[in-house]
C-alpha cells in the first residue's frame, strides 16, 4: 500500500514538528511573505525566527519557528 507524504510545510507545521529543519522558501510559504528576502530581512534586525547557519545555508528549527508566532500572538494581545 503506497503512502503519500504532505510535503507543505503549513500543514506539517500545523500537525505536528516536521523531521528536517526548515529553510527560508519554507517560511515564505508558510506565512505568505513576498519573497525570501523578507526572512533574510527579518534575521538582520533580529524580528523573525532563529535560524542557524548551516555551511552557507540558513535552517530553521520548527520548534523555534513554533515557539516565535506563539510569542507573536502573545505580544499582539498585550499590545
Amino acid at each position: 500500500m503506497a503512502t503519500t507524504k504532505n510535503t507543505d510545510p503549513r500543514a506539517t507545521l500545523r500537525g505536528g514538528l516536521p523531521d528536517h529543519y526548515l529553510t527560508p522558501e519554507d517560511l515564505v510559504t508558510m506565512f505568505s511573505l513576498p519573497s525570501v528576502e523578507t526572512v533574510y530581512q527579518w534575521r538582520r534586525k533580529r524580528i523573525g525566527p532563529a535560524g542557524f547557519r548551516v555551511g552557507r545555508y540558513l535552517r530553521f528549527d520548527p520548534a523555534a519557528v513554533r515557539a516565535w508566532v506563539t510569542q507573536q500572538g502573545v505580544l499582539e494581545d498585550a499590545a
